[in-house]
């Protein structure tokens, strides 16, 4: 969890209270160490993280009693957020890439966009395939069908349906996924 911070009249105001701003009656104290110190009052516990010249910071605030940790709040400060950054380093922000089609589309166009597809479930990218009626095509949405099932076929081998076809307004829909 990272930490936010405000400037308020010179002190700085953090998700986690620490020393002073702890107002409960009983906490959970963990040492230094990672032991555990018992249930105590924060008065306390605040003395003991004072007399090794610490921080005492509330770590679980939900939990009862609020469990509190005597730690250097600078470095604990420095490893939740790179903790953060690590995380979010790995993580793939996976986008979703539209590709549109109309009901009369010729198979050398249909080929073009299954190429196009292929591209972007290749990396890693969601793909909404729309088949999209105007005029007169809104009275024949049933025989269209076919194209968005045919455009799934031909891209089996790498991708799988996530959403099956669906109309929507004037429009009907299908999500595709990488295979796993």
């Amino acid at each position: 969890m990272l930490s936010t911070f405000f400037r308020m009249e010179g002190t700085v105001i953090s998700d986690y209270m620490i020393n002073e701003q702890i107002r409960d009656k009983e906490v959970r104290l963990i040492g230094e160490a990672g032991q555990q110190l018992g249930i105590m009052s924060a008065k306390d516990a605040l003395k003991l993280a004072e007399e090794a010249g610490l921080d005492l910071v509330k770590i679980a605030p939900t939990a009862n009693p609020p469990v509190c940790k005597i730690i250097d709040y600078g470095k604990f400060r420095y490893e939740q957020a790179r903790k953060e950054k690590e995380a979010k380093k790995k993580q793939k922000i996976v986008e979703i890439k539209e590709i549109r089609l109309s009901p009369n589309i010729d198979t050398n166009d249909l080929n073009t966009k299954v190429g196009a597809a292929r591209k972007f479930i290749s990396k890693g990218d969601k793909v909404k395939v729309t088949l999209r009626f105007r005029g007169r095509e809104m009275a024949h949405m049933n025989n269209s069908k076919h194209i968005l099932d045919d455009f799934a076929e031909s891209l089996s081998d790498v991708a799988t349906v996530e959403k099956a076809p669906k109309v929507e307004g004037r429009s009907m829909t299908m999500f595709l996924t990488e295979k796993r």
